[in-house]
């Protein structure tokens, strides 16, 4: 399933079977409407001999087309079908979708990188077709249009969430981009009830989702995170503003969000954020056909199982120092302490996860743990202060941290798709039960952090 085996016959099979696995994938340009779709589009197929193939909404949008108002091709999940072998892009387009061209220039975010900004173009052109600043302005101009549709937000409030900086701006951008007027959106929007911002999130299919609730109930932190029937919630932070929400099915391809947060900018970013908490852009086709060869999942894969993320790195390289040589249960119990006495109240029975700053500020006693590992938390309490967007590659040097510990976090608080927790005791029994050694994992490449929760899924870890 990578991009050159998106042929024009795969993509027309795909929009005639309205098949919701490509949803997001490609994009249907219809010559002669002007109106580009996503494969899943309800209405009448066109003659193939009308339609041209976009491997992303900006792309086809760059060139003329307006999006159906129909299937909305703002709602597609994301996730490019290179994702996984172009890593540098990947990254790039993560920190666009989190504001970088907002707050930083072009060439800053090249040099985040590592690479020239000539380079970071020729990726763009090549994959994309076109340059990273439109891609960036197609994104907050589609967000913008997601929001109209589904919000009764005012229109200036949309405007800031998206990322302009004015109204004037984000009307000029709306109309050049979607050669549409936001108050013609406006007459779609959709009436909603209740308390906080309800959102529909799409997908594409298949969801484990009664598998990932039963992942995080037994690891949920009182105050923090919880399950309830078929949702699943927790609280959070983000630009320094508390917030929580919950998520549970809607259709057979998205989930219902309702947000709790009180930020007037940034919602953009934050949703991006919740779509990589659940992992919701993931490419499950291409994942599972790689899985499904292994010996190791020979009948025995679990369709649809996708990686449930933490917040941070933060959160996630506490809860694996907690969890180092003991049980799941034995992890949340300790957890649960450090949560009653450090973690910060936001109303009701809610709470924030322990802040570096609380624990660096405490003795830790309230944990049965060794005196060492009290150390470690507080070591690494300060490194994140000192260094907060050092990668966890970086906390090797802390006494008490090892590779597991490395990994783990990077899998669960970056959503890394390729980590092979090797030294993990669950996977260790599963690779002995299939008589399978920990050097034959290379095959697995780039998804063995998929590859490790199906493993984790067959042991009951």
């Amino acid at each position: 399933m990578t991009a050159l085996m998106l042929t024009n016959a795969v993509c027309q099979q795909a929009r005639l079977a309205r098949d919701s696995r490509f949803d997001g994938l490609f994009f249907t340009a219809v010559k002669s409407t002007g109106i580009f779709c996503r494969p899943i589009c309800p209405a009448r197929a066109p003659a193939e001999q009308q339609v041209s193939y976009y491997f992303s909404a900006a792309a086809a949008s760059l060139a003329g087309f307006r999006p159906c108002l129909r299937c909305r091709p703002d709602s597609a999940p994301g996730s490019a079908a290179w994702q996984g072998t172009q890593t540098t892009l990947h990254r790039a387009l993560r920190l666009i979708d989190e504001g970088a061209l907002q707050q930083h220039s072009q060439l800053q975010l090249a040099s985040r990188l590592g690479i020239t900004d000539r380079y970071l173009r020729k990726l763009f052109r090549q994959q994309m077709g076109l340059t990273p600043t439109q891609y960036a302005l197609s994104q907050q101009v589609l967000f913008a249009k997601k929001l109209l549709h589904e919000t009764q937000l005012p229109v200036t409030s949309i405007a800031y969430q998206a990322g302009f900086r004015s109204v004037r701006r984000f009307n000029d951008a709306f109309v050049r981009q979607l050669q549409l007027n936001p108050s013609a959106i406006r007459r779609h929007t959709v009436k909603t009830s209740g308390t906080g911002l309800q959102l529909e999130l799409n997908y594409r299919p298949p969801l484990a989702w009664d598998q990932m609730l039963a992942f995080w109930q037994a690891r949920t932190l009182n105050g923090i995170d919880w399950v309830e029937g078929e949702r699943y919630g927790r609280t959070f932070s983000y630009l320094q503003q508390p917030g929580w929400f919950e998520i549970a099915p809607k259709t057979s391809h998205s989930l219902a969000l309702t947000l709790h947060w009180p930020g007037s900018h940034g919602l953009r970013a934050l949703i991006q954020q919740l779509r990589r908490l659940l992992d919701l852009d993931a490419n499950l086709l291409q994942i599972e056909q790689q899985l499904a060869v292994n010996p190791l999942f020979s009948n025995r894969l679990i369709s649809g199982l996708r990686i449930p993320g933490l917040w941070n790195n933060w959160e996630a390289g506490v809860r694996a120092i907690l969890g180092q040589q003991v049980s799941v249960a034995g992890a949340r119990t300790q957890l649960n302490r450090l949560v009653q006495a450090l973690g910060t109240e936001i109303g009701g029975d809610k709470k924030l996860f322990p802040s570096p700053q609380a624990v660096l500020g405490s003795e830790l006693q309230m944990i049965k743990v060794p005196a060492l590992r009290r150390q470690t938390l507080r070591d690494l309490a300060a490194f994140v202060l000192a260094e907060p967007d050092a990668s966890p590659e970086r906390w090797l040097s802390i006494k008490g941290i090892g590779p597991w510990t490395v990994n783990y976090a990077r899998m669960r608080g970056q959503s890394d798709s390729d980590i092979w927790l090797a030294g993990d005791l669950g996977i260790q029994k599963a690779l002995a039960r299939n008589q399978y050694t920990a050097a034959d994992n290379a095959s697995l490449a780039p998804w063995r952090s998929y590859a490790t929760f199906q493993l984790w899924c067959q042991t009951g870890e």
